[in-house]
Order: C-alpha cells, then sequence, then structure tokens
C-alpha cells in the first residue's frame, strides 16, 4: 500500500494548507476485519510527517520539531474482560468481542468532540487509550495528543458508523476513509492472523472466529455506515495469505 499511502499523505499535507491553524484535521479510516486499516494508517501518518517535516518552504504547514500528524487506534476504546464479564451473558459478550456494543462508543465520542477544540499554545493535552495485545486489554491514557498535532488518524471499525452513538463522532471528521476489501478474501487474511497471532488456538478455532465474529462485523459496517468521502481498494499482502 506504499503508493496509495503516499498519495493520500500528499492529499493531507494539501489539506491542512486549507485549515484554520486554529483547527485539527480528522481523518477517520474504517473497513471491515483484516481490510488493512492499521497498515494503511501507520503508513500514511508516517509519510504525512515526513513531507511536512522536509524540505518544503511553505511555512504554513511546517511544523516544529514535533510530529505535525498522529495516529490513534480505535481499538483502545475496547472494553475491558472485566467489563465484559459483568455483561448479563459474559460468555456471549466475550465471544462476541470486536463487536461495536463491546466498546465504550460514548467515551470514543467524547474524544473527537475534544479534538474539536480551538487550538492555541495553551489548549490541553488530549489524552487516548492503546490497546496491550499481550494482556488483551486497553492501556489508558496511552496516547497523548498535543496542540501541535494538526493531523490526527483514527483507524477503526466503527469510526464512520452511521447508528448511535458512533454517528456523532463520524460526522466530527473532515475526512471518513473506507477501505475496501472482497470478504472472502477478509475471511482468508483473518483466519491466518488468528493463528499467527494467538487469537485462536488453532484453525478450527480460527475459522470459528472469521465466520461467527469477524464476518458479521464486516456485513453489519457495511450496512450501517456513514458515506465515506473516499474508498480505498486494499492490496494483497502476503502475509495474510494461506499456503
Amino acid at each position: 500500500m506504499e503508493g496509495i499511502a503516499s498519495e493520500l499523505a500528499k492529499y493531507l499535507v494539501e489539506c491542512l494548507k486549507q485549515t484554520s491553524s486554529s483547527s485539527r484535521l480528522l481523518v477517520g479510516i474504517a473497513g471491515v476485519p483484516a481490510s488493512g486499516k492499521s497498515s494503511l494508517a501507520k503508513l500514511v501518518v508516517e509519510k504525512t510527517n515526513a513531507i511536512i517535516n522536509s524540505a518544503s518552504t511553505d511555512i504554513s504547514v511546517r511544523d516544529t520539531p514535533h510530529p505535525t500528524a498522529i495516529l490513534v487506534g480505535l481499538d483502545g476504546w475496547h472494553l475491558t474482560r472485566a467489563q465484559l464479564d459483568g455483561f448479563p451473558d459474559p460468555k456471549l459478550a466475550h465471544d462476541k468481542r470486536g463487536a461495536h456494543w463491546t466498546f465504550d462508543g460514548i467515551s470514543y465520542v467524547a474524544f473527537t468532540r475534544l479534538l474539536r477544540q480551538d487550538l492555541t499554545p495553551l489548549t490541553p493535552i488530549i489524552l487516548a487509550p492503546s490497546f496491550d495485545h499481550a494482556v488483551k486489554d486497553p492501556t489508558p491514557e496511552a496516547v497523548s495528543i498535543h496542540p501541535y498535532h494538526r493531523i490526527v488518524v483514527i483507524e477503526g471499525l466503527y469510526t464512520i458508523l452511521s447508528i448511535d452513538p458512533w454517528s456523532e463522532g463520524a460526522k466530527l471528521l473532515d475526512e471518513r476513509w473506507f477501505l475496501h476489501v472482497d470478504l472472502k478474501e477478509a475471511k482468508i487474511r483473518l483466519v491466518k492472523r488468528h493463528v499467527v497471532t494467538g487469537v485462536a488456538k488453532d484453525l478450527e478455532e480460527a475459522i470459528w472466529r472469521a465466520e461467527e465474529n469477524d464476518g458479521p462485523n464486516g456485513e453489519f459496517i457495511m450496512a450501517n455506515m456513514l458515506d465515506p468521502t473516499r474508498i480505498i481498494e486494499s492490496t494483497d499482502d502476503p502475509v495474510f495469505t494461506l499456503p
């Protein structure tokens, strides 16, 4: 995805030139599970910062030595395993972890509202959670968004969802990008990833998770998202190709 990431980074830099110095540019990257959201978002942020901090003479987008763009992952708003234990049906909640109702959507929307504050040197630092895959739970206040972070890229399944409470956060975004991938291809990638990362203990469980959890989540997203401002085709990733 190097090529498309470079194009998108150039586009964001041009958008930033048209954005008031007192505002942030907010970008949401959504897609079905295994569409490549995380990889694309990381590349876009890296390439955007590289362009802005290059030898450009356009001082309207050149920044301090600090990075201008920052990446935030929606996975940080997963409900903890302890919170899932408190559901009326804890087994169902754990089995369906990753569905929109297993996230703290209200807190995520509150975060997006904070990003819309006017920027001044005295604007408070905004803290966002991350997700620790080793402990399989969120890490609170793991990401710091400073006033110099003019571009915030948020990647995750439900960043452009059209239902409450998610829709309010989606409408606050300047850009809503949807990374498209064929659902059959997504399933192949998911099965491989679940085995490689240890999410599933074996191939059988990986297939079950892809069919019973990730697949329905993907279909739900596609049926309940706000109109994207851009649709991006996900390219093949050999990492997720089954032998």
